[in-house]
């Protein structure tokens, strides 16, 4: 048997091991989710091994970076003690961060109000895309509705024009999130974002809102994210079935910049950093790629929303190097990241994805750096640092929003600033 088929019959095994992913809705009762801080590259290694073995009973929430950097990982019951022996023999510092992953799930559950739509509680994507269909109606001079045919599930995804009178001056900005399906507080965010842009008084936001044209699309990988909701609260990927034991290929690994370079992504179908077999295989990528082509040379920032780390990212993730204009972006990030301090006290870091996180290759916001020279563009990785991880609380979302509006804002009045200086 060659090793790619023994490979995959261990995958196989493992995933028989955890019968809960055979439910209708998987649970993960139990489940611990762990923090474990590589102390050498020998512990970094091991990480990487078990990283790159792709068994659902390890289900890494961060990928494995240079030593010193902590990894999130979610545990089943059966593998926790094999994980802390690791730990403990590789002298790695470990701590659990939650102790049953599934009380945490279910602490996200909130009723329903009566309009279906809100900030205090996450919203599915029937009711975002719900809300998103009400815009043009509540302000037709302004918002137009974007419906692209292109999941592989045969879904619409959804956007929104926003535009405030005729100048042709105006340049553009397009705001994605929800690329990952788990991290639904990208999709609080940018929906918060939008609506602050339409009803705000508040004269900053008032000449943000009127100076750009403005494209939100707030679930890039809609099939993923309904499926999060529904079935797997963990789920990351698309739904594109890439062989008989493994279904979808991460989104944000999928896009033509560096996309098949070692140490950025895989070559596994099973792993979550799977790039696909081809730049954009996956139909949502592929579809918002051809749209972002039509107003790509018209953008002056492309900012793009995940979870979590509490960081700002600028381009590139392949490398160290300091490109393009990442001296100035990188000091808009740096006062960027002192709004988000300001109102709640949230520390977040700023620079390329190689120095304060780990490698990444074919990401969505590189491609948009590297095709169109785009010269805003930076991505959010959203609270928190792992206490919680990709379940923030409920309560937790509105100061998430309000502390990122902040920085948003600052964001385009130091661009401008130091474009006159």
């Amino acid at each position: 048997m060659a090793s790619i088929e023994i490979k995959s019959f261990l995958i196989f095994l493992s995933y028989l091991a955890v019968p809960s992913c055979f439910s209708y809705k998987v649970r993960y009762d139990n489940y611990k989710l762990f923090r474990v801080t590589p102390s050498s590259p020998q512990a970094v290694e091991a990480l990487r091994e078990f990283e790159q073995a792709d068994s659902p009973e390890y289900n890494f929430w961060s990928a494995t970076g240079p030593v010193g950097k902590p990894v999130e990982i979610m545990v089943s019951p059966n593998k926790v003690s094999e994980l802390q022996h690791i730990a403990e023999s590789m002298g790695m510092p470990s701590k659990v961060m939650a102790d049953n992953v599934q009380e945490r799930i279910d602490a996200e559950e909130r009723p329903r109000t009566r309009n279906g739509f809100g900030w205090t509680r996450y919203n599915t994507l029937d009711e975002i895309n719900n809300w998103l269909r009400s815009l043009p109606k509540l302000y037709p001079s302004a918002v137009s509705l974007i419906e692209l045919n292109g999941t592989y599930e045969g879904r619409t995804i959804l956007g929104v024009k926003v535009s405030y009178g005729t100048s042709k001056r105006k340049k553009s900005v397009f705001v994605e999130s929800n690329i990952h399906a788990r991290e639904w507080i990208s999709s609080a965010t940018t929906t918060y974002i939008l609506n602050q842009l339409l009803t705000s008084t508040n004269s900053s936001l008032r000449k943000l809102a009127e100076d750009h044209i403005w494209y939100f699309f707030p679930v890039f990988n809609p099939d993923g994210f309904e499926y999060s909701h529904t079935t797997d609260r963990m789920w990351r990927k698309t739904r594109v079935p890439h062989n008989i034991l493994c279904t979808g290929a991460d989104p944000n690994r999928n896009w033509d910049n560096f996309w098949n370079v070692s140490g950025g992504s895989s070559d596994s179908p099973c792993s979550e950093l799977y790039r696909g077999p081809k730049p954009f295989s996956e139909p949502c990528t592929k579809t918002l790629s051809e749209f972002i082509k039509t107003v790509g040379s018209e953008l002056v920032a492309y900012i793009s929303f995940h979870s979590f780390s509490q960081v700002l990212l600028i381009p590139y993730g392949h490398t160290f190097e300091h490109l393009d204009n990442y001296d100035r972006i990188y000091y808009i990030g740096l006062k960027a990241a002192d709004a988000l301090f300001e109102r709640y006290g949230t520390l977040y870091k700023v620079g390329l994805i190689n120095d304060v996180m780990y490698k990444a290759t074919g990401v969505s916001a590189d491609w948009v750096k590297g095709v169109f020279k785009t010269p805003i563009v930076l991505t959010y990785e959203l609270r928190d640092t792992g206490v919680y991880g990709f379940q923030l609380p409920p309560e937790l979302i509105i100061p998430t929003c309000e502390e990122t509006l902040d920085s948003f804002v600052v964001i385009f009045e130091e661009y401008y600033k130091t474009i006159k200086a």
